[in-house]
Order: C-alpha cells, then structure tokens, then sequence
C-alpha cells in the first residue's frame, strides 16, 4: 500500500510539473515562479461613489447617526489632537471611545427633546423576554421534575439506610436471644450432669419476666384513667378506692382484741372428727416438688 501511495504522489507531481512547464513556469531547479499580490490601493473617489449609490435621503429621525470630531480629553485639554490617543495604549483607546459616545450623546438628546421624541424609559415599562412563556413553561417544567427525582432519590436513601439499621437491630436481637438460650442450655445440661446445683438461671428468666410485667404496670398506671372515666368522677364523684380495701394496716396489725386461738388452730366444736390438721392433707406445690426431687437426687 505504501508503494502504491509513493506511486500515485509521484505521478501527480509529475503530472503537476509538467503542466507547468507545458505553461512556461519551471525554471532550472525545479522551482515555480509565483505571481507577484496586487498591490493594495485606497480608492477614496470609488468609495465616495459607491457610498453616494446606496446612500438614502431620510429624516435625520429615522437615522439617528451623530457625527463628531475627536474629542479632547478634559484632564488633558492642552494635547494635541496627534499626541492624544496612543493607538498601542489601550486604556487611552478605549477611554476615547466612551469619551466618543459620550459626546454624541450629548449632541443627540437636545435634537431629540427639540422634535418631541421620548428618551427616558416609562414607570410601568416591561422589557419583553427574549424567551416566550411556553419556552419558559417547558423550563420551568424541567426544573420541577429535576427537583422531584432529587427529593424521590433522597426519600428512598433514607428508607434504604433505616431498613439497613432495622436490620442491624434485628440481627442484634436475634444473637442476645441466641447467647441468652444457649447459656440456658448450657447451665441446664450441667444441672443435668450433676456439676452444679444452682438453679439461678431460672430465678433470673423469671425476674426478668416480671420486671417486665412491672414496666409495663407502672406505664398504664401513669397513664391514669381515661377521658370517660374522668368525665363521670367529675359528674357523680368519686366512690372511693375499692382495690386493696382488706389490706392489713399497722393499727389493724397491732389490734388482736378480735383474735380467737380456737378458731385459728381448728380447735373449736366439732372440728375434732376431721382428723386433726388439714394442712398434712395439702399437696406440695411444684417448686416444692422439684426441690424435694432435686435433693432426693
């Protein structure tokens, strides 16, 4: 491919050359004489001509075009016209053209005010937007839904980080009641065995349960009675406090003028014939029965 390439560039160039030197513009070494640039020319009269061709006879109204000389710089007055603007300083460039306009405006406003013509902006003007309104809806649209996938992409952070801590808190859960069985089991198996005789992993599983029980009974108690019950304490009063009525007090503990021994120890008449005291005749409780079995062992 490459060979075939050199060979195309090769005959084009041979190609080239030989046009050229069929024109006459190969000189010894191969060279081509190149024609000389037109000279450029500043053609004032052909300018003017042309400017007189396009140029319209209107109103100065309809134009609007402010013609004036240099303007001298006020800081400066005694430069010359020459001197006053540096061409390679470009502050003093720019400054002679808002020195420039400035003037022309100062020229025009009088002309304008003479042919009744407004040059200050009304109190209820509005510009008219470069955009229309549907432009401005479609924009306004756009914003709207960026802003709405952005609130939807957060909520749903938010939802995935508290499933992810739901989750943590389960799993933590789960392992404390793993730990907790497993110690349980633990202790039973050496129970069992007949390493320990303690059985303190029951009183523990049992307090646990009634200290919840406990807070549980002490949130209702705060909680206090609800919004019927206070509205007929309000209306008929309160009865008085039936619950723990029959609880013994430190006046009725101390008082045994009402203390009779026959009755108490099922002495009295005709309690003989049922063969003596009725408490040998009571069954043990559980506890009692796991105790006995426990030492029996």
């Amino acid at each position: 491919s490459d060979s075939d390439s050199g060979s195309e560039d090769s005959s084009l160039s041979d190609s080239e050359l030989q046009e050229a030197f069929s024109r006459g513009a190969l000189k010894p070494g191969l060279n081509v004489v190149l024609e000389e640039r037109p000279k450029r020319r500043n053609d004032v009269d052909g300018l003017k001509l042309c400017l007189s061709e396009f140029r319209q006879q209107l109103p100065w109204v309809e134009r609007l075009d402010v013609t004036l000389g240099q303007v001298v710089d006020p800081v400066s007055p005694s430069a010359s016209s020459k001197d006053a603007v540096d061409p390679e300083n470009d502050f003093q460039r720019e400054m002679s053209f808002y020195r420039q306009a400035q003037a022309a405006v100062l020229d025009a406003l009088p002309r304008l005010r003479k042919l009744q013509v407004p040059t200050r902006r009304p109190d209820d003007y509005f510009a008219e937007m470069a955009k229309s309104d549907q432009q401005m809806q479609k924009i306004r649209q756009k914003l709207k839904s960026k802003q709405e996938a952005m609130e939807r992409s957060e909520r749903a952070k938010q939802l995935r980080a508290m499933r992810k801590y739901g989750k943590k808190v389960q799993t933590e859960i789960l392992q404390r009641r793993q730990k907790e069985k497993k110690n349980m089991l633990n202790a039973v198996k050496k129970y069992q065995k007949g390493l320990s005789d303690k059985l303190d992993f029951l009183d523990e599983e049992q307090t646990s349960s009634q200290g919840n029980k406990k807070g549980s009974a002490s949130q209702r108690m705060k909680k206090g009675p609800n919004a019927k019950r206070r509205y007929k304490n309000q209306k008929f009063g309160f009865g008085g406090k039936k619950k723990g009525s029959k609880w013994n007090t430190k006046e009725s503990f101390n008082d045994v003028s009402s203390f009779r021994p026959k009755v108490a120890h099922n002495k009295g008449p005709g309690k003989a014939g049922k063969g003596g005291n009725c408490q040998l005749n009571k069954r043990p409780g559980k506890r009692a029965r796991q105790k006995m079995k426990s030492r029996a062992r």
